[in-house]
């Protein structure tokens, strides 16, 4: 059976139940939508792996260890791509055993990890929209290790190995949240 953009949300809203991991997988799946517009790549298939990158961090308790490594089972009854599979299982280095070494691996790894120090600029700003923030903020965050902590700069870092300076992808990111940034709560 074929996967469809309606059938992933379905099993994302089945096996995530917390809306800020939905607003956090909906933003990747615009940012690597995104990417793949850029880049001249499949933005259908690219989208469905930042959709369903998280698939399976509730399954796993977010264990760093096993997270990423369950969403191949989950999909098992259905005809998905595996190259989608692959970047899905490479997003968490600490899972993945490996390191990444493909353009869609590490595409799939900055674009999910810039969407959380967005989301927090966004928080930090008086209105709290998306609208409002600049990509040099986003930046300047990057350089604040104490804010948004948990949000691993090396991974947003990761744009320059498929071609992107840091301030060109933060800007491209905010510009492919923008048009879902009422569902995202932005």
């Amino acid at each position: 059976m074929t996967l469809t953009r309606e059938k992933a949300l379905e099993l994302l809203h089945y096996y995530v139940k917390n809306e800020k991991m939905i607003f956090h997988c909906l933003a990747s799946e615009a940012v690597l939508k995104g990417i793949a517009r850029k880049l001249g790549q499949d933005e259908e298939k690219w989208a469905m792996a930042g959709l369903l990158h998280d698939l399976d961090v509730e399954v796993t308790h977010a264990d760093p260890l096993v997270h990423g490594t369950q969403t191949t089972s989950l999909l098992k009854d259905y005809n998905v791509d595996p190259e989608i599979l692959d970047a899905i299982s490479m997003h968490n280095e600490c899972s993945a055993g490996k390191e990444r070494n493909t353009e869609f691996q590490h595409a799939l790894a900055a674009g999910e990890t810039i969407t959380g120090l967005i989301f927090a600029t966004t928080y930090v700003y008086p209105d709290r929209k998306l609208s409002s923030v600049k990509p040099k903020s986003v930046v300047k965050r990057m350089k604040e290790k104490i804010f948004a902590a948990s949000v691993k700069r090396e991974n947003i870092m990761e744009c320059e190995k498929f071609g992107i300076p840091i301030d060109e992808f933060a800007a491209l990111a905010i510009n492919s949240m923008l048009p879902i940034a009422g569902e995202l709560g932005l």
